[in-house]
C-alpha cells in the first residue's frame, strides 16, 4: 500500500512538472495536443492504479468463495473415510470403494453397562466380586442415512469445484509405521492453481507462497497425511465456521 501511495504522489508531481513546462516554453499552437495526449495518459493511469488497489480485493473475495466450496468437500471426504475406517479397519483407496461404501454400508450400533460377578479366586480361596462391561448389540444404521441424511452430494464429492477441465480430488490411502504399530492414513487435495485457474498469475502465485495460520498453507488444498496419523486439513479455522452451502 505504501509503494502506491508513493507512486500517486510521483504520478501528481510528474503531471504538475510537465505541465508547467508545456505552458512555460511550447507553443500556443501544440498545447492542445498535447493536453489531450495526458487526458488519455491519466485514463490510462487512473485505471492502473485502480485496477492494483481492486485487483486484489477481488482475487480474496473469489479466493475465499471457491475454497469454502473445495474444503466442505474435502470435510464430506474426510467424515466419509473415517466411517469407512470404522467399519473396515483401513481407509477407502479409491472415490468408487468409498462411494460404494456410503450406499451400503451400515454402523453397528452398540451401548455398554457395568456389571460384576462372583468368581472363586484360588489363592485366597474365596468367592470374589469380578468387574466387567457388558455390550449389547441395539442394531444397525445405514453410513448414507447417518452422514448425509437424504443428500445425495457425497455422489460427486470427487469433483473439485469450479475446476475448469473437470479435475477430481487426488485421494491415496496407505499404511504407515508410527511408534510400533501400523496406523491407516489417507490423504486429499487438490493444487490451488486447478481452483483458482482465471485468476491473476502474480496474485496465485503469492497465494501458493503462504505459511501462515490465517491462510491454506502451500500449493494444496489438502485433507489428512500420508506420513503422519492425522485426519486434519490445512485450513485456518475460519473456514470451519463457515456455513455449508
Amino acid at each position: 500500500m505504501l509503494n502506491l501511495i508513493l507512486i500517486v504522489v510521483l504520478i501528481c508531481l510528474v503531471t504538475i512538472g510537465l505541465v508547467f513546462l508545456i505552458d512555460r516554453f511550447l507553443p500556443q499552437k501544440v498545447k492542445p495536443v498535447l493536453v489531450i495526449l495526458f487526458g488519455i495518459l491519466s485514463i490510462y493511469l487512473g485505471f492502473k492504479i485502480y485496477d492494483s488497489i481492486n485487483a486484489p480485493i477481488e482475487f480474496n473475495k473469489v479466493r475465499n468463495e471457491r475454497f469454502t466450496q473445495v474444503i466442505n468437500k474435502l470435510k464430506d471426504i474426510r467424515d466419509s473415510q473415517e466411517a469407512y475406517k470404522t467399519v473396515n479397519g483401513k481407509y477407502a483407496g479409491d472415490f468408487e470403494s468409498l462411494i460404494k461404501f456410503i450406499d451400503t454400508g451400515n454402523y453397528t450400533i452398540t451401548t455398554q453397562r457395568d456389571s460384576s460377578f462372583m468368581r472363586y479366586d484360588r489363592v485366597y480361596q474365596i468367592e470374589m466380586q469380578q468387574d466387567t462391561i457388558i455390550i449389547d448389540t441395539l442394531g444397525t444404521v445405514k453410513v448414507k442415512d447417518s452422514l448425509f441424511g437424504a443428500d445425495d452430494r457425497y455422489k460427486t464429492m470427487m469433483n473439485v469445484p469450479y475446476a475448469q477441465n473437470n479435475e477430481k480430488f487426488e485421494m491415496k490411502a496407505d499404511i504407515i509405521e508410527k511408534s510400533g504399530y501400523s496406523a491407516p492414513v489417507f490423504e486429499a487435495k487438490v493444487k490451488k492453481e486447478v481452483v483458482l485457474y482465471d485468476q491473476p498469475e502474480d496474485l496465485l502465485e503469492k497465494e501458493k507462497s503462504y505459511q501462515s495460520v490465517e491462510e491454506v498453507n502451500g500449493t494444496e488444498i489438502k485433507v489428512g497425511s500420508l506420513t503422519e496419523v492425522s485426519t486434519n486439513g490445512n485450513w485456518p479455522p475460519i473456514y470451519d465456521r463457515k456455513k455449508k452451502n
